[in-house]
């Protein structure tokens, strides 16, 4: 099967992702669409969502969240499959997990991005080193007032600094809610469209588990924040220390496969600033 997307994703018309091991979907989640085709299992632990030739499914979290550390463990659809998280929106700010799609044998993509005020072209995309629909395994994202850091299994994979300094938009004022989605997207997801749905495969399920919000700014309500300052919360001001820049550089000289950064032909007239940037 190939030609469909899994989202997960952090996006502010309300969104962001984090994880507490204990914590519960029911508590957390509101399963948004899909006509039965989402579910929650083993007395909350454990979600699904579920994608046919009708309707794919999706949720998001209850809590809308300003900065946090977030973290979710996927087990992703196998075989000819694409994935990916997005948002809504004209204004938003996003940060992405996203997996395109691949064809059996094939390495998933795995596509990141970083939108502020509903403007992105900030992609970069990895392979895995490991086979993402074998098991589970952890994407978290740790958003601070200095730097988004994206991980995989606790490996930083990317870092979009604040250069608020230089010019440079960064999300820090939008409240985010968590989106994740299985949907069809074969006009583009796989192979830039090429590759489509089988649909004798179906129905495609992807998981999820262990949800964690510990390390966040959260709210229920616009009157009920659960505040956090750097002065006491510290990762509010994480970065990433010699031994993670390490872990970094490795991924990316092993497994980066686009960087918007290095695409000359797309900026004829310059990269983007923060590109420049230490």
């Amino acid at each position: 099967m190939a030609g469909f997307e899994t989202k997960l994703m952090l996006t502010s018309s309300l969104l962001l992702l984090i994880g507490v091991c204990t914590g519960s979907f029911y508590d957390n989640f509101d399963i948004t669409w899909g006509d039965g085709r989402a579910n929650i299992f083993e007395s909350g632990q454990l979600l699904t969502c579920t994608l046919d030739k009708i309707s794919g499914s999706g949720f998001q979290s209850k809590k809308e969240y300003l900065f946090g550390k977030i973290d979710m463990k996927m087990k992703l659809v196998a075989g000819n499959s694409a994935g990916t998280l997005l948002s809504k929106g004209e204004t938003w700010d996003e940060m992405d997990f996203e997996f395109l799609g691949n064809v059996t044998g094939q390495p998933y993509v795995l596509h990141t991005n970083v939108l502020t005020g509903g403007k992105g072209n900030r992609e970069m995309q990895f392979y895995l080193w490991f086979d993402p629909t074998a098991d589970f395994h952890s994407y978290t994202v740790l958003w601070n007032p200095l730097n988004i850091i994206f991980l995989v299994d606790g490996i930083p994979i990317r870092v979009f600094k604040n250069n608020e300094a230089h010019g440079v938009a960064y999300p820090k004022s939008h409240p985010m809610k968590i989106y994740s989605s299985l949907w069809e997207a074969d006009d583009w997801a796989t192979q830039g469209g090429r590759v489509k749905t089988g649909w004798s495969n179906a129905p495609f399920s992807a998981y999820y588990r262990s949800f964690s919000d510990v390390d966040c700014c959260s709210r229920t309500s616009i009157w009920n924040w659960v505040t956090c300052n750097a002065n006491s919360n510290s990762w509010m001001w994480t970065t990433l220390n010699s031994n993670q820049m390490g872990q970094m550089k490795w991924v990316q000289d092993e497994y980066l496969i686009y960087n918007y950064c290095t695409d000359y032909k797309r900026f004829p007239l310059g990269l983007p600033t923060e590109c420049n940037l230490g």
